[in-house]
């Protein structure tokens, strides 16, 4: 089965990747803009002519689109998870009309949830955000396209590589000089705020389910840990797998990207039924792998 993975040198790409290598049968292809990707793929500027060229030489059975965008301007937002998405049915439709595509979506589409009510698929979609708004752009790009698509809708992913724009990312990156020095403080925003993380081994547990499982497939899907936890949590957490022994504080200040949002959780139980696929790993786990990778030394 040949797979081609969009973003597969990116943070979820990189674990989609591995996972899918490891499958028996499976010639995994990665297409990004590093140079160490297969091919070169440019979803935010390439034509769709250009880009079916590039699915015509893969000739992929799968597809799974992981490129994206979490931070920059509103242009790069929509250029990645707006345009992108578009741009790739429009090749499919083209090159590879019965590949299967499996395109990663977020959790953001859903906006602010209500407190103790988790989220299902059919819960209306109310982006309060450029990022929330351009990633439903693009799971609406997927569903309308007439292809055999399912949209994987991803909670807050959390392991090793989680990117500075993320949390666990940024708190991991501030934890490794930090180390043992008592007298450390680390400022960071408000956290307060309850969101629903998943492991990233889950999540490449989901796609592999997502690839495989024939069709026909619900277009949508939940993928999360099904949980709605206090962000303070999971700072504290980490923290406590660095054996940090200073301070964290919190300031009044949260992300632009998720600061409208104070709650917020997705029911997982339709990808239960789909896929046959639940969450394994808890939230601990997760942080401990994050952690561990962090300090593993530079190669």
């Amino acid at each position: 089965m040949r797979i081609l993975v969009l973003g597969g040198t990116g943070y979820l790409g990189r674990h989609v990747a591995e996972r899918l290598r490891a499958r028996p049968g499976a010639h995994v292809l990665a297409a990004g803009r590093r140079t160490t990707a297969d091919f070169a793929v440019d979803l935010a500027h390439d034509r769709p002519e250009r880009l079916a060229g590039t699915l015509a030489a893969a000739a992929p059975d799968a597809v799974v689109n992981c490129a994206g965008a979490t931070a920059g301007d509103t242009v790069t937002l929509a250029e990645v998870n707006a345009r992108g998405p578009a741009v790739l049915c429009a090749a499919l439709r083209e090159a590879a009309p019965t590949a299967r595509l499996v395109h990663l979506g977020s959790a953001a589409e859903y906006g602010p949830g209500a407190p103790g009510v988790p989220a299902g698929e059919s819960a209306p979609a109310c982006p309060v955000t450029p990022y929330g708004a351009a990633k439903l752009a693009g799971t609406l790009a997927v569903t309308s396209a007439a292809l055999d698509a399912v949209v994987l809708r991803v909670g807050n992913p959390v392991g090793p590589g989680a990117p500075v724009a993320s949390l666990p990312g940024r708190l991991a990156a501030l934890l490794r000089p930090a180390g043992q020095d008592p007298g450390a403080v680390l400022r960071l925003g408000d956290l307060s705020a309850h969101r629903d993380f998943v492991d990233v081994r889950d999540v490449s547990r989901a796609v592999e389910s997502a690839v495989t499982t024939p069709a026909p497939l619900p277009p949508v899907l939940n993928i999360s840990g099904g949980t709605a936890v206090p962000v303070r949590e999971v700072a504290h957490g980490l923290a406590r797998h660095a054996g940090f022994r200073g301070r964290l504080e919190e300031t009044t200040g949260g992300s632009a990207r998720s600061a409208p949002v104070s709650w917020q959780c997705s029911d997982v139980s339709a990808a239960a039924r789909s896929l046959g696929w639940r969450p394994v790993h808890s939230l601990d786990e997760a942080l401990a792998a994050l952690w561990a990778a962090t300090t593993e030394p530079v190669p």
